[in-house]
């Protein structure tokens, strides 16, 4: 079974290769790209009812064993990511290929779009599948070198001033991950995070701080925690449509994963816990405050999104298997219900035109599916029962009441309020754009939609759904998966048995 682990990046970055031997074959192109990601999910699928079954899944790279050699790990949290983020990218490629190859309007190079979307697949399952440190660091550069290729594509003067900043900003943030990688090598002489999970206790408080301080910084800019976000809102409604549905839906929560992992594997019950808790509250009300401020469906879904990234953070900062829990719960519906609504906005944008909404309206009148598409996602993230948005705010806010600390109520109390101004801008968004009387944009001749891109959209909106009613059993994964987080054992028992038993090298 281990053999099966490294073939979600390896999969991806042989289907890069391929489609981009097949630039004048677009169909081709296209063919192979949707049979890479559908092989990526069933993988991933196997992944996790193994992780779930038997325990982590590892394989040592090259027959190496670690800490010597490279170690890829699947455990529940990094299978059930994978799972989602692979079912979403598929989702994600099939409306590209409805809109058009990824873009509208607009001259694009769109025979690097099929490879550059594969190398940036990788890089994410690479990510999840991490089990050190500086192979992390390798994840979070793949999937950046193609994404710097992605939000430019097309070459537009507002695209490349929008993805300069991007660019400068994720150059910024690896610069002092990799710092944060070579101090931490430096002070234990690994960087295998089973092993840094035991060396790390060993340091002066001061050292262990530091590098935790740092490590919370990169993940931090990646994630677009507050005060960390500002380039978000700006970067991403500038892309093709597809491009900003993935991203808004993966990039920011492979940041939030990499927290997780290391402030549960490397420093677990830490003082930092208290800033997290901070930081959490902030990115909720600055976040949303700064959509309902909004006038453009893809600035609100911006803000939305760095706004619920806090829910995650806060169920991280908790420390509790419930804590932890609702986190990740959260983070496959925020991954789902995210992606779908950039999706709808892209539809809003091919039928009227533009996505402002002081140019929209009566879309509901002539084009009632794409009313539905809208409606049942937005009310999904606003944390309407009983869809999966709530039962993840409600696991989140019973676990910060369970914590009974006053900075836990106050942020019990700052999720409700989030919650509710979420409601109010999807419900802004829904009475202009989808009910108010017809405005120029959407007056004009009607667009047709794209068969595959309603359809595509309309996957996600199900799959969305599912998560409402398997909610159960993925409750049960995610408990299952937060108390291996908190124990550590399973993690170090599978990767190093010797370190798990005691041993000290």
């Amino acid at each position: 079974m281990s053999a099966l682990v490294p073939l979600p990046v390896v999969v991806p970055l042989l289907g890069a290769a391929l489609t981009l031997l097949l630039t004048n074959r677009p169909r081709a192109q296209r063919a192979v790209s949707v049979a890479v990601l559908t092989a990526t999910v069933a993988v991933a699928v196997v992944l996790l009812v193994q992780a779930y079954r038997s325990g982590p899944v590892v394989m040592h790279v090259g027959g190496w064993s670690a800490p010597v050699g490279i170690v890829l790990v699947a455990d529940e949290l990094a299978a059930l990511l994978l799972v989602v983020s692979a079912a979403v990218t598929l989702c994600v490629l099939l409306y590209s290929i409805g809109q058009g190859q990824g873009d509208v309007g607009e001259t694009a190079p769109v025979t690097i779009f099929h490879p550059t979307y594969l190398v940036l697949t990788a890089g994410v399952t690479n990510a999840f599948l991490a089990g050190d440190l500086f192979n992390l660091y390798v994840g979070f550069e793949v999937l950046l070198a193609a994404s710097f290729v992605l939000i430019t594509l097309g070459g537009t003067e507002t695209r490349i001033r929008t993805g300069s900043t991007y660019v400068v900003v994720s150059v910024l943030s690896s610069m002092i991950f990799l710092g944060a990688v070579g101090l931490a090598y430096a002070a234990t002489g690994t960087l295998n995070l089973a092993q840094l999970a035991q060396r790390l206790d060993a340091l002066p408080d001061k050292v262990r701080l530091s590098l935790q301080l740092m490590l919370l910084l990169a993940f931090g800019v990646k994630a677009a925690v507050f005060p960390l976000s500002a380039w978000l809102p700006d970067s991403y409604p500038t892309a093709p449509a597809p491009v900003t549905a993935v991203f808004a839906g993966l990039l920011t929560k492979v940041g939030v994963y990499a927290i997780i992992r290391t402030e549960t594997l490397l420093f677990p019950d830490s003082v930092s816990d208290v800033l997290l808790l901070v930081v959490a509250g902030l990115t909720m009300l600055v976040g949303i405050l700064g959509a309902v401020a909004q006038s453009d469906m893809k600035r609100i879904f911006s803000f939305t999104l760095v706004s619920h990234i806090g829910y995650m953070i806060f169920g991280v900062g908790l420390s509790t298997v419930a804590g932890l829990s609702g986190a990740i719960f959260y983070v496959i519906h925020h991954i789902t219900i995210q992606t779908t609504l950039f999706l709808v906005a892209g539809l809003v944008e091919v039928r009227a035109g533009s996505t402002d909404l002081r140019r929209i309206g009566g879309l509901a009148r002539v084009a009632p599916m794409l009313a539905v598409l809208f409606f049942v996602p937005a009310m999904n993230l606003a944390g309407i029962p009983p869809f999966s948005g709530f039962l993840g705010k409600l696991g989140l806010l019973q676990a910060g009441v369970a914590e009974g600390t006053p900075l836990a109520w106050v942020l019990v109390a700052a999720g409700t309020v989030t919650s509710l101004l979420t409601l109010y801008a999807a419900s802004r968004v829904w009475g202009i754009a989808f009910w108010r009387a017809p405005q120029l944009a959407t007056a004009e001749p009607p667009t047709r939609l794209p068969g595959l891109m309603v359809g595509a959209t309309a996957a996600l909106v199900v799959l969305g759904l599912a998560l409402t009613v398997a909610a159960g059993p993925i409750f049960d994964v995610t408990v299952d998966a937060a108390s291996d987080l908190r124990d550590r054992t399973p993690y170090l028992r599978a990767v190093l048995p010797g370190l798990a038993d005691g041993a000290t090298s």
